[in-house]
């Protein structure tokens, strides 16, 4: 295909979870407290940032052992294709959370509802724009169903050798 991404990590996202098992599967279900704490020179890029609300975070599922296909959700009993999930067995090992920004202070920015395990390695912070991330007519296809379980699930090790791709 084309040639390798690599990318730096800019900081590290600190939590409550050491471990995946019992960690909250979404930001909207996680009440959890944490911080991103960035390298110094990335301080002047936080500029701005305590006037959003929240911010999309990407980061790097560095506790993620295998890729696969397909997998069988969190919120569901079926197997589904993965790009049609949130699961962490990825081809690209690549996580999306959603979080509220509580504080920045330095090179530290305190967020609140964190569904991530410590330490991850974080990959970039964007703000959050209702108007921009929102689309009015939006569909949540087979979660739709599920929304409603969200609350009640957390995470466990079904994502642990459920396959592999090759990256």
């Amino acid at each position: 295909m084309n040639d390798p991404v690599e990318y730096e990590p800019i900081g590290l996202i600190r939590t409550p979870f050491d471990d995946p098992e019992g960690m909250p599967i979404q930001a909207r279900a996680a009440d959890a407290a944490g911080r991103l704490e960035l390298a110094g020179r990335f301080e002047p890029a936080l500029a701005d940032l305590e006037g959003f609300s929240h911010a999309i975070l990407l980061y790097h599922f560095h506790r993620s052992e295998s890729a696969t296909l397909t997998v069988t959700p969190f919120l569901d009993e079926t197997r589904r294709g993965v790009f049609a999930t949130r699961a962490p067995a990825r081809p690209n090992p690549i996580g999306l959370s959603v979080v509220g920004v509580t504080g920045v202070e330095g090179t530290t920015v305190a967020v609140e509802g964190v569904d991530v395990v410590d330490r991850t390695p974080l990959l970039d912070i964007k703000p959050f724009v209702p108007d921009f991330d929102v689309p009015e007519e939006a569909t949540a296809g087979w979660i739709e169903d599920r929304e409603d379980a969200l609350a009640e699930v957390s995470a466990d090790d079904r994502f642990v050798g459920e396959g592999s791709v090759d990256r």
